[in-house]
């Protein structure tokens, strides 16, 4: 950035014909901070919150393929969601979908340069601490410890994506020349430490973290590791001595009016109306909008897939179909009109189908109903659903500088999470009761809150019970990472828990195999163990470091 203001600089002076001399170089361009401006408590502060606002992957350049939800790597590089749109739009977006290693893809150098931005960022805070001499100790340890939070999220997105990557301290001066060829977990979790260690039980602001913040984040480390045994006590801490509990609603955590709840841990924050031009509202995810005549009028990308929506079935006594979820489909509107007949599934379903998934003939938030095809880009391409998890009801995103600009703030670590990589740690344990209780927890809050009719009555058959018990080790695990998927679905999450699992290849290609029935594009497509785990490594980034310093994934 430097290097670009000084050259356009050196222009305006050579285009105005006259001698500049070399003081130029010893100036402050206007509007520009300096170190020695920005050394102090207010300096340090306004960096700091520099290094949470690029939480949202917008500022570092283009910003739908590094948005904080992970839309891209989390959910359509798994069974959870197609690109949806059509055929042509996005196609690199198809190509990630499809497990084929191209490291080319712009997108993965969009994500690398906003998760790297970031970095830099909270070097920027740390080494500015370091100069400040208007800041008591306590004040230092709290910007630092703030600092490296984000640091340890930061290089944690990095981590998931790319497994081998540079780790990047206040103290490296030559980031070209950094490889990326040692584990980088020990460095994340000495920073999540660090700020377990030094920042405060509350919040100053809603946005930042907290040390209960932390201590989740430094559980979710240790569970990328499948390290449960480090794990478990820093998930107790937080469920029984943080100040989080479940809201009674499920629906409250994708809500505008019921932001930063009791539920949430970390939440990144969302605004529009403030001059942004938009980009403050959750831009990363606005082509995750239905299409045409639906609110927001694009652009149709991020579908649900038939798969995902299977899998909230129930069976008569409430419970998922665990093994037979996608032997039949829950039935769709996919090749009808708008105007055509059709009568919704009548199926026993989980309504937190309905809080995620944009279906025909049911309410739309308060949008009116799904009218399906009107609302579909593609329904031959994309399938028959839309995305609905984040989306703003009319006249609660009041402002907007964009039809798609949605102040709805992402949830990055919220309590059934927590709570459900507990319920993991005592499925590794054969600690069944304690696995039983958690899962049973988080299913009764399921059923409290269902979408309802333009009557007030239930707008689906909806049937969610907890279960009696867990039979074996093998029924448990399996029932908690199903569980996980239902409660987390279109969040972000799912391809990197099927990664940390070990199973991704089984999950994936069975998917694969009959997904490719109804979207012909994934004909051919496979991911392969010990490959498809990880993305490949930006080229464009091996081009500026060098083959021989920034390593390829295999």
């Amino acid at each position: 950035m430097k290097k670009r203001i000084l050259a356009l600089t050196a222009l305006v002076c050579m285009g105005m014909l006259t001698s500049c001399g070399e003081e130029f170089l010893e100036n402050t361009p206007l509007g520009v901070g300096n170190e020695e401006m920005l050394s102090n408590k207010p300096g340090v502060d306004a960096v700091l919150i520099g290094a949470y606002s690029l939480l949202d992957g917008v500022g570092a350049g283009p910003v739908n393929t590094s948005s904080v939800s992970n839309w891209i790597y989390g959910s359509i590089a798994s069974d959870d969601a197609y690109k949806g749109s059509d055929v042509g739009d996005q196609a690199q977006i198809t190509t990630i979908e499809r497990y084929i290693p191209q490291a080319d893809i712009g997108a993965y150098n969009d994500k690398w340069i906003a998760v790297y931005d970031g970095v830099s960022r909270t070097n920027n805070v740390i080494n500015l601490v370091g100069k400040a001499t208007d800041m008591t100790d306590a004040e230092k340890a709290q910007a630092i410890g703030e600092a490296r939070f984000l640091r340890a999220w930061y290089h944690f997105e990095a981590k998931k994506m790319w497994n081998m990557v540079p780790y990047v301290d206040e103290k490296v001066t030559d980031f070209i020349n950094l490889p990326n060829d040692k584990d980088i977990w020990p460095n994340i979790e000495a920073d999540a430490q660090f700020a377990i260690d030094n920042i405060s039980n509350t919040k100053a602001q809603v946005g930042r973290a907290s040390k209960w913040t932390a201590k989740a984040l430094l559980a979710k480390i240790h569970m990328y590791q499948q390290d449960y045994k480090t794990a478990k006590p820093l998930l107790d801490d937080v469920i029984n001595n943080g100040p989080f509990s479940l809201v009674n609603s499920f629906h409250d955590n994708f809500r505008i009016t019921t932001e930063n709840n009791a539920e949430s841990i970390f939440e990144v924050q969302m605004s529009v109306g403030d001059g942004g031009s938009g980009q403050n509202g959750s831009w990363g995810d606005n082509y995750n909008f239905p299409y045409g005549s639906a609110p927001g009028g694009c652009c149709g990308f991020y579908q649900p897939s038939q798969n995902l929506v299977n899998a909230f079935k129930t069976d008569a006594n409430g419970l998922p179909l665990l093994d037979t979820f996608n032997d039949v489909d829950v039935k769709n509107d996919e090749g009808l009109s708008s105007s055509d007949a059709f009568t919704p599934y009548t199926g026993t379903l989980d309504p937190r189908l309905d809080w995620t998934v944009g279906r025909r003939g049911l309410p739309f938030l308060n949008w009116g109903t799904h009218p399906g095809k009107n609302w579909i880009r593609d329904q031959s391409f994309g399938g028959p659903y839309t995305f609905k998890k984040f989306f703003a009801y009319s006249g609660e995103n009041a402002g907007a500088e964009s039809p798609r600009a949605n102040s709805n703030n992402y949830r990055a670590i919220r309590f059934a999470d927590v709570l459900l990589m507990r319920a993991e740690v005592a499925v590794e344990e054969n600690d069944l009761a304690t696995a039983l209780k958690i899962v049973n927890q988080v299913r009764t809050r399921a059923g409290n809150v269902v979408v309802l009719d333009a009557s007030g009555k239930p707008a689906a058959n909806y049937l969610v019970k907890t279960y009696p018990a867990f039979a074996s080790q093998d029924y448990a695990r399996k029932a908690v990472r199903f569980e996980r998927r239902l409660e987390l679905a279109m969040e972000g999450h799912r391809h990197f828990d099927l990664v940390r699992w070990g199973n991704a290849d089984v999950v994936l290609n069975a998917y694969l195999a009959k997904e490719s029935k109804k979207r012909t594009y994934l004909n051919g497509a496979t991911f392969v163990k010990g490959k498809s785990e990880y993305f490949p490594i930006p080229q464009a980034q091996i081009d500026i470091m060098g083959a021989s310093i920034l390593k390829q994934n295999p």
